[in-house]
């Protein structure tokens, strides 16, 4: 049986802000409610949506200038990671979402590592282009430089 919400902001695959979805009562209970993600759809509160749509409109153009301006912020940053490296330009380990968002973070600025979207940790010496999702409409490009450590 499925319990219908009213969304109050964007869910990644499920749908957008101001949306009335049917979705599990479990997911509902546990995590759409509790978070704030979304309410319960009663009688009341759908007749009450219209309302919130503008609301939700306004709150999201903002929350876009704001992330826009975050995106140019994180694309003017230059990062650089040294790590070990073999002859042949091969890290002996490799550089992941997470040492990439430490090093955002030592420069001020605070990203969850689950919006980096690297397909697959860096492995090798270089310039690198790493993707930031800050939001379905806006995507930064970070430059990650990796060298090889002072040892080498």
């Amino acid at each position: 049986m499925a319990v219908k919400v009213i969304l109050r902001e964007d869910v990644e695959n499920l749908g957008d802000a101001g949306d009335v979805v049917a979705v599990k009562p479990g997911y509902a209970r546990n995590f759409l409610i509790p978070t704030g993600k979304a309410i319960v759809a009663t009688r009341s509160k759908i007749s009450e949506l219209e309302h919130h749509q503008r609301v939700i409109a306004e709150k999201q153009a903002k929350q876009l200038k704001d992330l826009r301006a975050a995106k140019d912020r994180l694309e003017g940053l230059s990062l650089e990671i040294s790590a070990q490296a073999g002859e042949e330009g091969k890290l002996f380990g490799s550089v992941t979402s997470a040492q990439i968002a430490a090093l955002v973070a030592e420069k001020g600025m605070q990203i969850d590592r689950r919006k980096i979207e690297l397909a697959e940790p860096i492995k090798e010496l270089g310039e690198h282009e790493v993707p930031v999702k800050l939001h379905r409409e806006v995507i930064a490009n970070l430059k990650v430089s990796v060298t090889a450590s002072a040892g080498e």
